[in-house]
C-alpha cells in the first residue's frame, strides 16, 4: 500500500535566513516610539565615524527609516539568507559563522560609505548594505551546484551585479521611497555591500569547512 506524501512545507526557510529577518523587524517595532535623539545615536554619521563614534557602523543595521524600508529588507534578507545559510551550514556553527559574514557586510559598507563621505553628517541607518551583501553572496550560488560555490566573475554573478548597479544608479539620480538618514538612499553602501558578498563568502566559506562549505572556485 503506497504511503500518502507529505505536503512540503509552505514556508520553509533556514533558520539564519529567519534570524536576519527578524533582526530588522523586532528592532523596528521595538523603536516605533523611539526619540530623535536616540535614533541619531544609533544611526551612522560618517564624519562622526572619523572622529570616533565607531557604534554607527553596527547599531545603524538594527535600525530602518519606516515599515517599507523594514519589511524589503526582511524579504531580502529571507530570500537571498537562504542558499548563503545552506552553504555555510545549518547548524550551529555555521549559523554563528553565517551571522559574522552578514554583520561583515554591513561593516564593510558602512565603513565604505563613510570613506566616500568622510565630511557627511547626515545620519544614515537600515541594514541595506548587509542584506545586499547576502545578494551578492547568494549570486555565487547560483553559478554551481547546491552547497557550492561559484566563480567570482560567473555569469549570474555578473547579471545580477550589472542589474543592483543600474537599479541603485536610478536611485541616486530619482530617490526612493525608501527613506535614509535625511531623505536619501545610500546606495553607494548598497553596492560596496554588494561587492563585498561576492569577496567575503569564499573565505567564509572555507572557515565553515566540509562539507557545507566546499567550495568550487576561488
Amino acid at each position: 500500500m503506497d504511503q500518502p506524501q507529505r505536503p512540503e512545507p509552505i514556508f520553509n526557510a533556514p533558520w539564519p535566513a529567519l534570524l536576519v529577518a527578524a533582526a530588522v523587524i523586532v528592532p523596528h517595532l521595538l523603536l516605533q516610539n523611539a526619540s530623535q535623539d536616540l535614533i541619531y545615536s544609533l544611526a551612522l554619521v560618517p564624519r562622526e565615524f572619523w572622529e570616533g563614534r565607531w557604534t554607527g557602523v553596527v547599531t545603524m543595521m538594527f535600525v530602518h527609516g519606516g515599515w517599507v524600508h523594514a519589511v524589503m529588507n526582511a524579504a531580502f534578507g529571507l530570500a537571498f539568507g537562504a542558499p548563503v545559510s545552506r552553504v555555510l551550514g545549518l547548524n550551529g556553527r555555521g549559523g554563528g559563522i553565517f551571522c559574522l559574514f552578514y554583520l561583515a557586510c554591513g561593516l564593510v559598507a558602512g565603513v565604505g560609505f563613510a570613506a566616500i563621505h568622510p565630511q557627511g553628517l547626515s545620519p544614515v541607518v537600515g541594514a541595506s548594505g548587509a542584506i545586499a551583501g547576502l545578494m551578492g553572496a547568494a549570486a555565487r550560488t547560483m553559478d554551481s551546484a547546491p552547497g557550492h560555490l561559484g566563480p567570482v566573475f560567473g555569469p549570474r554573478v555578473i547579471s545580477l551585479g550589472l542589474g543592483w548597479l543600474v537599479v541603485n544608479l536610478v536611485l541616486a539620480v530619482t530617490g526612493s521611497l525608501l527613506t535614509m538618514g535625511a531623505g536619501g538612499v545610500a546606495w553607494e553602501a548598497h553596492l560596496i555591500g554588494f561587492a563585498a558578498g561576492v569577496l567575503l563568502i569564499g573565505p567564509f566559506a572555507r572557515w565553515a569547512g566540509p562539507p557545507a562549505g566546499v567550495v568550487d572556485a576561488p
